[in-house]
């Protein structure tokens, strides 16, 4: 079993008020038995952390969010070793690099060359390392020009950028990063995000605390929700995300279960329909559920084919429909409605909403019905999942079903990947090849049950014409 990178058990950090009165007082307890927080009355201290344990695998992204003074910050200072635990364990693998205030460390009367110098042996460099690296961290940080003169004549922007490189070219078995994305132009913001990016690739563990939701949910294998300093929510990046816009939107209260789509007052058979024998697990940090406030209410959802019929098997090329039934309990005026299609590792293969699209809401009152059609299903063979969602145009969730809804493909072409775009191949010169025979597809016109039974015709391809309506190209 592979060690975790991080291991966080019960941990605790209570931080000293600061109260003029009491100077004398606390200083005497810590004279007197080594301690300054023990002998403080409940006023005088503040937990910023209040018994905080998870894991983080190792080359994995694991995202920290929550409002401002809800422990983020000082959960990463504690990984950074910047300051230590009031209570419990917390254990590092590996060479760890703080991105946590840039150029932190940095002294404004010396050059940006002497600066590099230090911070790269105060992160854990030899002064051998730092030459070596020194060139791509000033590239990188595109401060060739500046990089002699004294920091203090430095804008905030060639700090970020200093500071930026000197901890990312440590190369760190995990790196930990607090909101330093928010500092400078968005060319250095994309080139960071690439650098992050070619660190996940290579397998490093990498910790991200912010405040761009969007940012979490696309870099995250996982997401941990701080509030008050305690655990809220931990896990599948969207349903923690979608949890704390309930939350900051006043609606904690309406958040429902979300295992197997199961709802208050919603028995498993309502809330959450059979999935079909040999269905894989959801891979990652995909899990399956439903959430949501109910203003606006999905009550069903249907998959159908060209001809209306309920079905849960499709080749490439057919049509699909996907119906949302849906109930609002009082009119509300503010609506979205998204459908997401998820192979069955949990990768988003497409996503579309009506506020994408920039449909303008009018009303949703009583019942109504949505329908999304994909008129031209290009995917390979494999099992799909499908998100489906009614939402404020904020993001708060009425009513959210992930993962619950599976159809698949079924092709006699075994190309790879999720998506097979119209194409055909050409040869010239010297090369030579056979021709294929027109494959056909499967017809699943009648029933999923009927998949390899022969049609009137008697080719067991179930297509009058014998070549399936769909061609190699």
């Amino acid at each position: 079993m592979t060690t975790p990178a991080v291991v966080a058990r019960d941990v605790a950090k209570v931080y000293r008020r600061f109260m003029h009165r009491n100077q004398f007082k606390t200083l005497k307890s810590a004279l007197l038995t080594g301690s300054v927080i023990r002998d403080l009355t409940p006023d005088q201290t503040f937990t910023a952390l209040d018994g905080v344990s998870f894991e983080v695998p190792k080359g994995t992204t694991f995202g920290v969010i929550g409002e401002n003074g809800s422990g983020k910050s000082t959960m990463l200072k504690l990984l950074a070793g910047i300051t230590k635990p009031t209570r419990g364990d917390l254990r590092v693998d590996g060479r760890v690099s703080a991105l946590i205030e840039l150029g932190a460390g940095f002294h404004p009367e010396i050059s940006g060359r002497e600066n590099v110098a230090i911070n790269g042996i105060m992160l854990g460099l030899s002064r051998r390392e730092v030459q070596e690296r020194f060139a791509d961290i000033v590239a990188f940080a595109e401060m060739e020009r500046f990089i002699d003169a004294p920091v203090k004549t430095y804008s905030s922007g060639m700090y970020a950028r200093l500071g930026f490189a000197v901890a990312i070219h440590v190369d760190p078995d995990v790196l930990l990063i607090d909101e330093v994305l928010a500092v400078g132009d968005e060319a250095f913001t994309r080139k960071c995000l690439d650098k992050i990016g070619e660190f996940r690739r290579r397998g490093k563990t990498i910790l991200l605390v912010t405040h761009s939701l969007g940012l979490a949910e696309k870099m995250c294998d996982e997401v941990l929700w701080l509030r008050q300093g305690k655990i809220a929510d931990e896990g599948d990046p969207k349903r923690v995300i979608d949890a704390y816009l309930t939350y900051v939107a006043g609606g904690e209260e309406t958040l429902l279960a979300r295992e197997h789509g199961l709802s208050a007052g919603a028995s498993a058979e309502e809330a959450a329909p059979a999935r079909a024998p040999g269905d894989p697990a959801l891979a990652g940090g995909y899990r399956e559920g439903r959430w949501g406030s109910r203003e606006i209410e999905i009550t069903s959802v249907r998959l159908l084919d060209d001809r209306g019929h309920e079905r849960h098997v499709y080749v490439p090329g057919e049509s699909l429909t996907i119906s949302l039934a849906v109930t609002a309990r009082a009119p509300v005026d503010d609506f979205v409605f998204g459908v997401g299609v998820f192979n069955a590792d949990g990768v988003a293969v497409y996503g579309t909403n009506t506020h994408i699209e920039e449909f303008k809401p009018g009303l949703v009152e009583g019942t109504g019905e949505v329908a999304l059609v994909l008129e031209d299903l290009r995917l390979v063979e494999g099992t799909y999942l499908l998100d489906v969602a009614a939402h404020r145009r904020d993001g708060t969730p009425y009513d959210y079903h992930r993962g619950l809804y599976t159809f698949r493909m079924k092709s006699r072409i075994k190309d790879v990947g999720v998506y097979r775009p119209p194409h055909h191949w050409s040869f010239s010169g010297g090369i030579s090849l056979t021709v294929p025979e027109v494959r056909p597809e499967l017809d699943l016109h009648e029933t999923e049950g009927e998949i390899g039974q022969t049609d009137g015709n008697g080719d067991g391809d179930g297509n009058e014409n014998g070549n399936g309506g769909v061609s190699t190209s």
